[in-house]
């Protein structure tokens, strides 16, 4: 076998091939010039193709550029994350037999990368920065700039192997955004309530003249937000399912359908995992520790507080279960996110079956 990739192809005799009656044919490890294509010295028999090696792609993701790394053969390179970029970095990723190409979110940056790899069938995983930086620190890494990032990235994906899940639509990633927005409005105009509390009394008016102009524009993202879902066919069964259940409104319902797409996919243990209001264990040893709940998606979780408060008061089953709690002793802060757990199960039961809320 050349360089090239290419067999050398020697005269046979007519009378027997190779691989007939077990013949071993003898394949030597080989490259391509590009480094793309590898299979392993391996014996053969009639039939059986040579062993491709599996690739993991980590992208250290920058507003300018991106550092890439490929293993096993730790080869580095650098795009500019644009389009010109991009049509560099896909053809020479598709000349590659990637297993998994590993990137983190960094407020959007990503999204252009994202995109481009789905959209040409390269498998790619976002996965949390927090989870690739604990791996950096498990196996010694603590120095950081992009090119070790990338290399700590591609090492994640080739020991963790994450799962490749499919990308949002455009139309989820346009009333994502809406969400955000929201939510980032909502924290600005508490911030300026504190701030009005404490101010001067000749600042207060201008600080109130913000929060009137702040609370004008969420007014108008949750009409754009509920003009966007019933807009859509899909959205708006689920919206209407999700609403249904007592303590449950718009806010929260706008927001599994944005931010929680696995809602209705997954089982009450996994769910609840998610959105990070599963108890964990804290044992060790002679030591029994408190039960903690710990990650998971914040944004989902802080409006998934505010709709167990109100199912506290409207909802029997929420209502039911806080008060049980409560009388056995256990403290209210336990006994409240147990009912936030519950509100969640019983919403995703009711996106998975298709069946409004019902109580007998």
């Amino acid at each position: 076998m050349d360089i090239t990739g290419t067999v050398d192809r020697q005269p046979l005799d007519h009378k027997k091939t190779v691989g007939e009656q077990g013949s071993p044919c003898r394949i030597k490890k080989a490259r391509t010039v590009d480094r793309s294509v590898y299979c392993e010295t391996v014996s053969c028999k009639e039939g059986r193709k040579p062993m491709v090696e599996k690739h993991y792609v980590g992208i250290d993701i920058s507003k300018d550029y991106l550092d890439v790394m490929v293993l096993p053969e730790r080869e580095k390179r650098q795009y500019t994350n644009d389009q010109e970029g991009m049509n560099k970095l896909i053809p020479w990723l598709k000349r590659i037999p990637v297993e998994v190409v590993v990137i983190e979110p960094t407020g959007g940056y990503e999204a252009l990368v994202a995109a481009a790899l789905s959209s040409r069938h390269v498998p790619v995983a976002v996965v949390n920065a927090r989870q690739i930086r604990q791996y950096a620190r498990a196996t010694g890494k603590l120095a950081k700039t992009d090119s070790i990032d990338a290399e700590v990235m591609a090492e994640f994906a080739q020991a963790v192997k994450p799962e490749v899940r499919k990308l949002p639509d455009k139309e989820t990633k346009d009333i994502r955004m809406v969400v955000s927005r929201r939510r980032q409005l909502v924290e600005m105009m508490t911030a300026e309530k504190n701030r009005k509390s404490t101010a001067d009394d000749s600042l207060k008016p201008g600080i109130q003249a913000h929060i009137d102009w702040l609370k004008k524009e969420v007014e108008d993202l949750d009409r754009d937000l509920r003009k966007r879902i019933e807009s859509s066919g899909v959205w708006r069964v689920k919206d209407n399912l999700l609403q249904s259940i007592p303590g449950v409104g718009k806010v929260l319902s706008s927001t599994l359908l944005a931010e929680l797409p696995e809602l209705g996919k997954l089982n009450r243990r996994e769910i609840a995992a998610l959105v990070g209001v599963a108890p964990y264990n804290r044992d060790s040893g002679m030591m029994r520790g408190k039960r903690v709940i710990w990650g998971g998606r914040a944004s989902v979780r802080r409006v998934l507080y505010m709709a167990t408060l109100a199912g506290i008061t409207f909802n029997p089953v929420i209502r039911d279960l806080y008060n049980r709690l409560v009388e056995r002793g256990k403290a209210k802060k336990v006994a409240l996110v147990a009912c936030m757990r519950k509100l969640l199960i019983i919403m995703n039961a009711i996106i998975k079956t298709e069946t409004p809320w019902q109580y007998a």
